[in-house]
């Protein structure tokens, strides 16, 4: 589930918080870093799990509504499209989410303001009065409908973020991220199948050996690349430049001399991508400027050595 985008982000925020109070020691920040990437994964379930509150405060309010003392005929035949959604019946038979939430005591039961207000703009969006007017009701339907709910209504939501922000730390730039793979899996779902195709943590081993390896080798070449990039920079004051611009340089220089399945153009572009949103606006032309000298430098001296799909240009 987590790309490794998502990996350099988790490495570039424990590096920055290593370099700035490194006291604990370099295991104490490893530990930190790979109980943020399993944060993450947290996420992931909390947000089916959030889907599911949502469609249950649903269902409560229209058992409200049948029980008035004088109920309309709306309140006696209502449109049960959403509570009984295809997509949200499959991620309730999904038992490896249920499993996951209880090992780890994950739950929104202590902010039902947030299950209300999710409801409410759910139901007062043009999308929901669409979903549940519309001719056809389908699987296909369905799906879209729940693709919406969770890019559009959780991504928009103000109090998510102010709650999540407020649950933990490691939240902070993961929310679209983790969205977005909650919204991969419903576009796998099939109407034939049960339950849901949950995502791994991690694609595979190496992409938790490469979180480990960047974060431990950025610092013991810190001083090695730290020389390199003050070389390759005329005219600047070290003293000067945003230290996340200095981290991202040191993390691209380490990838690119020691990850050699990894090419030289994905690292590259990568960084540049992490300077121009972690870091000041002038970051990305000046990043990419002195990375490309780097870079060239590297080569010249035979420090570059690349394999099988590092190869790839």
């Amino acid at each position: 589930m987590i790309s490794r985008r998502l990996l350099r982000i988790k490495v570039l925020h424990l590096l920055y918080a290593y370099f700035n109070n490194n006291e604990e020691g370099l295991a104490r920040y490893e530990k930190d870093l790979l109980y943020s990437i399993d944060k993450s994964y947290d996420l992931y379930h909390l947000f089916f799990v959030l889907l599911l509150d949502v469609k249950e405060y649903a269902a409560s309010r229209i058992e409200l509504a049948k029980n008035k003392r004088i109920p309309t005929r709306e309140d006696l035949d209502p449109n049960l499209r959403f509570v009984e959604n295809r997509v949200i019946r499959q991620i309730n038979s999904t038992n490896k989410i249920f499993q996951y939430i209880d090992a780890h005591k994950l739950s929104w039961a202590y902010h039902p303001e947030l299950i209300k207000r999710v409801y409410q703009d759910m139901v007062e969006s043009e999308a929901y009065h669409k979903y549940m007017n519309a001719p056809v009701n389908d699987y296909k339907n369905d799906k879209e409908f729940i693709r919406i709910f969770l890019s559009e209504f959780l991504v928009n939501s103000d109090l998510l973020y102010q709650i999540l922000e407020e649950h933990s730390i490691f939240w902070n730039d993961d929310i679209e991220f983790v969205l977005s793979m909650n919204v991969k899996t419903i576009e796998k779902a099939k109407a034939e199948n049960i339950d849901l195709n949950i995502f791994q943590l991690y694609k595979n081993e190496e992409d938790k050996e490469f979180a480990k390896k960047l974060f431990r080798m950025v610092i013991l070449k810190h001083q090695e690349n730290s020389d390199l990039i003050q070389a390759n920079i005329k005219n600047w004051d070290v003293d000067r430049i945003a230290q996340m611009d200095l981290l991202v340089m040191e993390m691209a220089v380490t990838e690119i001399i020691l990850f050699p399945s990894i090419p030289i153009k994905v690292s590259f572009n990568e960084y540049i991508e992490l300077a121009r949103f972690y870091s000041t606006n002038r970051s990305n032309a000046f990043v990419n400027g002195v990375l490309d000298k780097i870079i060239a430098q590297l080569k010249s001296e035979n420090k570059v050595q690349k394999a099988g799909r590092g190869l790839m240009e």
